[in-house]
């Protein structure tokens, strides 16, 4: 007769356990009281607690990233009501599956006054017919339904299931709520891990909440594979070795099509646009480490180096370019490099959005005013029968002037003298906009606006656009008080 080992001890009273169930499943709380974390709507007084409690539960979507408790609660609400409770997965399930349920429910309603909670699982997957042939049965009362979802439910959920459920978000767990449930599993012997009597380390259980990252499936499912090593030793201790080496395969957390990556996206640009370069390449290296394209990421710095900086350094979407084409020709990880100094670069530079500013004043001017007519000047005029009709007429070519005609307005004459490109006084476009006055004539005697005439032509634009780029980081120091932004 084989000798049974540790490891078969282990597994043999997991299977007596639920049937084999993971650690994480056979520790779900029966009660409210047993729930860790979420005192924000769990604790006594607040709502969803008190209406739990009081058996009135109305029909909510509990919203948070993996392991935060959704489902843990829903099973709570299951056994502290005196509802009848159906659980749904919106991956499995279709309509006539949910419809099957629903007409159940109507029946029990109608026969017993029994209420049913409806409990759908991930319902961000659920499509338009699901959430359609749900919605009357939650306006009847006929189910009170618990949604499910790591996904924002203003985007994933239709605004009339969403009007009739109340949004509950759950929070990630502190690492000292993953501890108490770590050193609650280790001493349940009828659920848990107690009847192995480990000897265990502190440490290792801190070590397993650190690196659980407020996920509470994650955290249970590390401590029971620890554990399980741990018994296949003769020290049958667990230490932080064992549980770095349970934690060896981490993951973080980020979905590239939901909305925790919309999340640190935002937090990217944002600290570019803050001119913080340090969180700016933390956010960035955390979404290449969560395995996001690089690509997403340089033309999302392509588009920033435009809208965000503009002709304060006209340099940086130069440098976003050629990031693009240098991490085309490198891949990974040589790559890296030129994203990082892009980064960085536009992280710093000074900041304008006038350009932006521009186009979309100029865009709603065309939405409110249409295709105004050209203004004759400005025509073109190839044919004797243009000329006679006044196209071209007056017209006065610029670099007859030296390269600026003072007064001869190009718009359509009902936007005469209007301003959509306004320079901000932030790096190089301070200079732009130093120069605009001039040449206006803005803001100046008479015999300043002569002189501005004058040394119109002695300008040379090819000298200011090979000037841009240091002009540009010298001006950027000094105005960066100016523009908000903070080096």
């Amino acid at each position: 007769m084989r000798k049974l080992t540790a490891m078969d001890l282990f597994d043999d009273a997991a299977s007596r356990s639920a049937d084999g169930a993971p650690l994480a499943d056979r520790m779900r709380p029966t009660r409210l009281e047993d729930v860790v974390g979420q005192q924000h709507v769990l604790a006594e007084g607040k709502l969803l607690a008190s209406a739990i409690r009081g058996d009135r539960v109305p029909s909510m979507i509990l919203w948070g990233p993996p392991g935060t408790g959704k489902t843990s609660l829903a099973q709570v609400v299951a056994h502290e009501t005196r509802a009848r409770f159906v659980a749904f997965s919106a991956v499995l399930g279709g309509v006539p599956e949910l419809r099957k349920v629903l007409a159940e429910a109507a029946e029990q309603k109608k026969l017993y006054g029994k209420r049913t909670i409806l409990f759908v699982d991930e319902i961000h997957r659920f499509n338009k017919a699901q959430q359609d042939a749900l919605l009357p049965h939650v306006e009847k009362g006929a189910v009170v339904l618990i949604g499910a979802t790591t996904e924002n439910p203003s985007f994933a959920v239709n605004a009339a299931l969403l009007s009739r459920a109340r949004v509950f978000r759950l929070e990630s767990l502190a690492p000292e709520d993953l501890v108490r449930l770590l050193q609650r599993a280790l001493a349940d012997g009828a659920r848990g891990l107690a009847q192995y009597g480990l000897e265990v380390d502190p440490e290792a259980l801190r070590a397993i909440a650190e690196g659980a990252r407020g996920d509470a499936r994650r955290a249970l499912d590390v401590l029971e594979t620890a554990a399980k090593h741990a018994l296949s030793t003769d020290a049958r201790r667990l230490d932080p070795s064992i549980v770095d080496e349970a934690l060896a395969q981490r993951t973080l957390l980020y979905d590239k099509s939901g909305d925790e990556h919309y999340n640190v996206v935002s937090a990217f640009i944002k600290s570019m646009r803050a001119t913080d370069p340090d969180a700016a390449i933390y956010w960035m290296m955390r979404m290449l480490e969560a395995g996001d394209d690089p690509m997403f990421l340089l033309r999302r710095m392509v588009i920033f180096a435009s809208e965000d900086i503009g002709n304060a350094d006209p340099n940086a979407l130069q440098v976003a370019v050629a990031a693009d084409a240098a991490f085309r020709r490198l891949g990974m990880p040589e790559g890296l490099f030129a994203m990082a100094q892009c980064c960085t670069y536009l992280a710093t530079a000074p900041k304008s959005n006038a350009s932006y500013a521009a186009f979309t004043a100029a865009q709603e001017a065309i939405k409110r005013h249409g295709a105004l007519p050209v203004p004759l000047a400005l025509r073109n005029a190839p044919t004797t029968l243009m000329r006679n009709e006044g196209y071209g007429s007056g017209y006065q070519y610029p670099h007859d002037h030296g390269g600026f005609v003072r007064g001869s307005g190009h718009l359509p004459e009902l936007l005469a003298g209007a301003r959509y490109y306004v320079p901000k006084k932030s790096g190089y476009e301070q200079r732009i906009a130093e120069r605009l006055t001039r040449l206006r004539g803005e803001g100046a005697s008479p015999e300043t606006r002569n002189d501005a005439a004058a040394e119109t032509g002695a300008e040379s634009a090819s000298a200011e656009t090979r000037a841009a780029g240091s002009a540009a980081r010298a001006d950027g120091e000094s105005n960066d008080s100016e523009d908000g932004s903070s080096r």
